[in-house]
């Protein structure tokens, strides 16, 4: 019985690992076609922290920089450029001034839809296929994912 279950869990690991590479490659493949219809203005670098702090949903500066474990002056650099880029905005909390939330703005989010409209767009074909009883099962198994994400990473503010 052992040899079944790690047969089905190495299964489990290159499928998943081919759905992951599916929709990064799926977003590169609309980021750099579509180049030729708007500027390129984000980095790569900047491109990854524009989706860390999208997923951490509103951090500080400092938690940015906490979490991808570089300087808060640096940080604050990478930021103020996205900021002159029209990618991010930096909202003075309310109870301390001396703090700011950053927040992703339009420009960010036609940016970022490019990959997540397919991911939707993929899912809701998916959930046509599955009987109630695979898609219970199946959103059980995302939960169980996304604690054990939890546990390696506090600040993922998921659903």
């Amino acid at each position: 019985m052992d040899k079944k279950k790690n047969v089905v869990a190495a299964d489990m690991e290159e499928s998943f690992a081919e759905v992951y590479n599916g929709f990064k490659l799926h977003f590169y493949r609309e980021v750099f076609g579509n180049w030729t219809d708007r500027e390129a203005t984000l980095t790569t670098v900047e491109s990854f922290c524009m989706e860390v702090i999208y997923a951490l949903k509103r951090p500080t500066i400092n938690e940015f920089a906490s979490f991808i474990r570089i300087s808060q002056p640096n940080a604050a650099y990478k930021v103020n450029n996205l900021v002159k880029k029209g990618y991010l905005n930096k909202v003075q909390s309310e109870t301390d001034r001396r703090e700011y939330y950053l927040e992703v703005t339009d420009k960010y989010l036609a940016y970022y839809n490019v990959g997540s409209f397919y991911m939707y767009e993929t899912l809701a074909r998916t959930r046509k296929r599955l009987t109630k009883e695979q898609l219970e099962t199946a959103v059980e198994v995302l939960h169980i994912i996304l604690d054990e994400m939890r546990s390696d990473m506090p600040e993922f503010k998921s659903i």
